[in-house]
């Protein structure tokens, strides 16, 4: 009996060893885990510039990300903070690449590749546009990106591309305001339909659905029996396009009324063409 009870507590002083040892292990294992890389900044940028050029994107910005990590604030650390948003970018990771973009807009305004940096946050968004029968939120943030590229940063190289991203994104909000507003022509709604061509009219004037926007207006207007609205709308349409289909069809609508197309300076359709020039 003796000797099993002694076998008993050796069985049970190993399986506490082996315990204790098991634990040290994954502690020891832990701690490598999380340890931070003792490499010098520049060889850890070298050898994430070298990834990249191997099209090992993946492993590159774990090492952008372990030098920002290890170097907060180094001058390599700014470097592999704009790598890291182009890698995910280009990894399609955008919502990745918009925080670290801004993050480095943020930490960097006047930086030189500050202007990258926000040119990649508005193309991240550019690429997930959706049809227009989509929320526009992203619309929304790349227009936003894209603008702010051309007002703070005119003459950069990234300037003309992001007007040019600026063009798509106003025509793509507008083209959501002309499917609402016909939704709610078609519902003979007209008042709510008129202040979704209005939006048009007034803040997408240089889009392709400038024209419809008129007819819809001069459309809209007749139904309602505001027929000094309905004729500037089409007056204005014939002015600035004059061999548009909308524009015929604008004037046969009021002509089957015994009306002609006639300005009304006044109107807040006549003053939101004032001075702007079409494209």
């Amino acid at each position: 009996m003796a000797g099993r009870r002694g076998l008993g507590k050796t069985v049970r002083f190993l399986s506490f060893a082996v315990a204790l040892a098991v634990a040290g292990c994954a502690s020891q294992e832990a701690a490598d885990e999380f340890a931070l890389d003792d490499t010098p900044a520049e060889l850890m940028f070298n050898q994430g510039l070298a990834l990249r050029a191997e099209g090992k994107l993946k492993d590159a910005e774990a090492k952008f990300s372990e030098l920002d990590r290890v170097y907060p604030y180094s001058e390599f650390a700014r470097k592999s903070l704009i790598n890291i948003a182009y890698l995910n970018f280009t990894m399609g990771n955008y919502a990745e690449a918009v925080a670290a973009a801004d993050r480095f807009v943020t930490l960097y305004p006047g930086n030189d590749d500050a202007a990258y940096a926000l040119f990649l946050i508005g193309e991240s968004y550019y690429r997930q546009i959706p049809d227009v029968g989509r929320d526009q939120a992203a619309t929304q943030r790349a227009l936003k990106a894209f603008d702010e590229v051309v007002q703070r940063f005119p003459d950069s190289e990234y300037a003309e591309q992001a007007r040019q991203r600026v063009r798509v994104a106003h025509d793509q909000l507008a083209g959501k305001e002309m499917e609402v507003g016909r939704y709610y022509l078609q519902r003979r709604q007209y008042l709510a339909a008129i202040n979704r061509f209005k939006v048009v009219v007034t803040n997408y004037q240089t889009t392709r659905h400038i024209e419809e926007a008129l007819f819809r207006l001069t459309e809209s207007y007749y139904a309602l029996g505001v027929v000094n609205e309905a004729q500037t709308a089409a007056a204005v349409l014939g002015h600035n396009f004059p061999e548009s289909q909308w524009y015929r069809d604008a004037h046969s609508l009021l002509q089957k009324g015994g009306y002609e197309p006639s300005e009304t300076e006044s109107s807040w359709i006549s003053r939101a063409f004032k001075d702007i020039k079409l494209l």
